[in-house]
């Protein structure tokens, strides 16, 4: 009999085993792959983006999915306790762009081995290649798990942190759902978040911009009356399928949602490319330009504003040659190529798929889960935490942000009910 059993050896689930085992439990943490915490190992390209040192208000903002959902979790556990917590274990932290911490180490795997060597000397058992058959609950409480070898553990309180469907690589196969809904639980509608969007534009089909990266860009997603659902202003490359690159992956769950009201499947995106510029401010400044190298062909004389190839491209797309003398250009043909360098609008049809996103939207309803402690409302002893909840953020450190704070909170809150 165990005080407190954690399905799942990711983030959410490694940081509850561990808050349990603080709080005195006698805990054992199930995971069915080979090692513990696959996905903390190759997340933030194999440096392993901890945590987001913003402060809370901003950070929920950077949590689209019921961020709003984790303000209680944030008052009694937030991301400056996740720096010192790691600092008590021997991993300093750094800083880097828009508030994203690192290990020092660069290393992801100092992180994992940091976890399991806290794991160890609080003496939490551990068992991996053991994958769960199911869960038993009896009398509205958690009474067992069984392991699909037939062996069965039984417990007084129960962490299901097993995480979403995407990355399925790392164990993330959505196996959590059912137990969830067995216990009561409403699982919303799963879609995938922070993902490839596709376009079927004939720029695309033919490959012309494939591979282009443009840097510090504001791409907009519009609704079917044309306003601006979200805009995001950073990188983006466009791909052989459509676009990519983090502009991209953080518009790309608006794209989703707006794609199901469209009646032909089709949302239409906008590309600036000087987005800190109004567009009058530009098109004198292209004026000027031209003014100052009349004899120059128009490629050359505006051949350090944009990429070549991007460039290239908005003067076929205006119809402009690209050799002509900049002398013979028409000031409306200026005014027409100032216009599309800051609203260059094009549709996407869709995104990779729930198994290639970063993220999974949607999960357990938050509207089930005690917000101060990650509790089941529908089962006494059941607890959930990290990304099989229906919580998901932006990349750049919020979504694990999200699983260790859940997971702090699961562990802590399943120890004190089981002791």
């Amino acid at each position: 009999m165990y005080d407190v059993i954690v399905i799942g050896g990711g983030p959410s689930g490694l940081m509850a085993a561990i808050a349990a085992g603080e709080a005195g439990a006698k805990v054992l943490l199930l995971d069915k792959g080979e090692k513990l915490g696959r996905k903390l190992a190759i997340s933030g390209g194999g440096r392993c983006n901890v945590t987001n040192r913003l402060p809370t208000e901003e950070l929920i903002k950077h949590i689209p999915g019921n961020g709003r959902f984790l303000h209680s979790a944030f008052s009694i556990f937030n991301n400056e306790d996740i720096i010192l917590f790691f600092k008590g274990l021997g991993i300093e932290l750094k800083e880097e762009d828009h508030g994203r911490m690192f290990p020092v180490s660069d290393k992801a795997q100092s992180v994992v081995d940091a976890l399991l060597r806290k794991l160890s000397e609080l003496r939490v058992e551990i068992k991996t290649n053991s994958p769960v058959e199911t869960v038993k609950y009896e009398q509205n409480e958690v009474k067992s798990v069984l392991l699909k070898n037939g062996k069965h553990y039984e417990t007084k309180a129960l962490v299901i942190a097993v995480g979403g469907k995407s990355v399925p690589h790392t164990g993330s196969t959505g196996d959590g759902y059912a137990w969830a809904e067995k216990a009561g639980h409403t699982i919303t509608e799963l879609f995938p978040t922070e993902v490839p969007v596709t376009s079927n534009e004939p720029f695309i089909r033919k490959k012309t911009l494939q591979g282009l990266s443009l840097r510090d860009v504001a791409l907009s997603v519009l609704n079917q009356k044309g306003k601006t659902v979200i805009m995001h202003k950073m990188d983006m490359i466009f791909t052989h399928f459509g676009i990519s690159g983090p502009a991209v992956l953080r518009c790309s769950q608006f794209i989703v949602k707006e794609l199901k009201k469209s009646p032909d499947q089709k949302v239409t995106v906008n590309l600036d490319v000087f987005p800190d510029k109004k567009e009058d401010t530009l098109l004198q400044e292209l004026l000027q330009l031209v003014k100052a190298e009349p004899k120059k062909s128009i490629k050359n004389v505006l051949k350090n504003i944009l990429p070549e190839r991007y460039l290239l491209f908005l003067l076929e797309y205006n119809q402009i040659d690209a050799m002509a003398q900049a002398a013979t250009l028409s000031n409306e043909k200026i005014r027409s190529f100032a216009e599309s360098c800051k609203r260059f609008r094009f549709t996407v049809n869709g995104t990779h798929s729930l198994e290639k996103a970063f993220i999974t939207g949607g999960g357990v309803s938050t509207k089930e889960i005690e917000p101060k402690t990650m509790a089941s409302k529908k089962m006494h002893g059941l607890y959930f935490c990290g990304e099989i909840l229906d919580i998901h953020g932006y990349t750049g450190g919020f979504n694990i942000t999200a699983a260790f704070i859940t997971g702090r909170l699961a562990g802590q809150n399943a120890a004190k009910y089981s002791i």
